[in-house]
């Protein structure tokens, strides 16, 4: 399809056990021997086959902060983010992105609950490591990945001389939605208005996954496009099943949000 950039999870670690811990598969108890079986244990559901994309959220009759978190309507932030259990900066971050994508491109029909459940298995919502989001969105400490040095990793020599990754011997994924340093050089974009951008920004890596997603697949609207396009963004089928997982979660936890105001 065109597009030859490489993306790699935080962890390979990290994604499989976030499938464990949002599919529900995980060790049972040790049952001592006594003579009897084990009763079986229940099999854990099934993870969902994608995420169909979430109602756009109402936009802000007045803006509270610049950049596209600030596209948001506040209340719906702090009523979603507590329903879902999104930190709201990285909340506005994601529902910003989607109403940007939203007005460029309609077709695309990209949720800002995929955006979310991606933030979520990438960094942890900016959280990885025991960082935090400031008010700007740039997330500090930075977000490192690993050394994708073919070990059980893919193969990426250094790109970026060390200038985003502080590696300059191999490349290593960056910021909350850890992006690799060339991917980032092709997707690079200022989304919170404060003339730069940088990938350990959310708003900036946000609209940033939101463009790379809306050209590797035209449609996230329905199973077999949305499924191309996660997979463009990182091809593991645990990492797929995380997302479609946790962003079917953080549909639902919006519409009983609505439901209750």
């Amino acid at each position: 399809m065109g597009l030859r950039r490489v993306h790699i999870a935080l962890l390979v670690v990290a994604v499989l056990g976030a499938a464990a811990l949002v599919v529900g598969v995980g060790l049972a108890p040790r049952v001592l021997d006594s003579g009897l079986d084990a009763p079986a244990e229940p099999a854990a559901p099934p993870a969902p086959r994608w995420a169909a994309p979430a109602p756009l959220p109402p936009a802000a009759a007045q803006r509270e902060r610049p950049g596209t978190a600030g596209l948001v309507d506040a209340e719906w932030v702090r009523a979603v983010a507590a329903a879902a259990g999104i930190p709201e900066r990285a909340l506005a971050a994601y529902a910003g992105a989607a109403l940007a994508k939203h007005a460029e491109r309609p077709d695309c029909d990209l949720g800002w609950n995929t955006l979310a459940a991606i933030g979520w298995v990438e960094s942890r919502h900016g959280s990885h490591g025991g960082a935090s989001i400031a008010d700007d969105g740039t997330v500090r400490p930075p977000i490192i990945g690993v050394a994708l040095d073919g070990g059980t990793t893919a193969l990426i020599a250094d790109t970026d001389g060390g200038e985003l990754d502080g590696d300059a011997e191999f490349d290593r994924a960056v910021g909350p939605m850890q992006f690799i340093p060339q991917s980032w050089r092709n997707w690079v974009i200022d989304a919170n208005g404060d003339g730069v951008a940088d990938p350990h920004n959310i708003d900036d890596a946000a609209l940033a996954a939101a463009n790379y997603l809306c050209r590797a697949t035209p449609t996230l609207a329905d199973e077999p496009s949305w499924r191309a396009g996660i997979a463009a963004y990182n091809s593991d089928l645990a990492y797929l099943d995380a997302v479609a997982t946790v962003a079917a979660q953080y549909s639902a936890a919006a519409a009983r949000s609505t439901i209750s105001r």
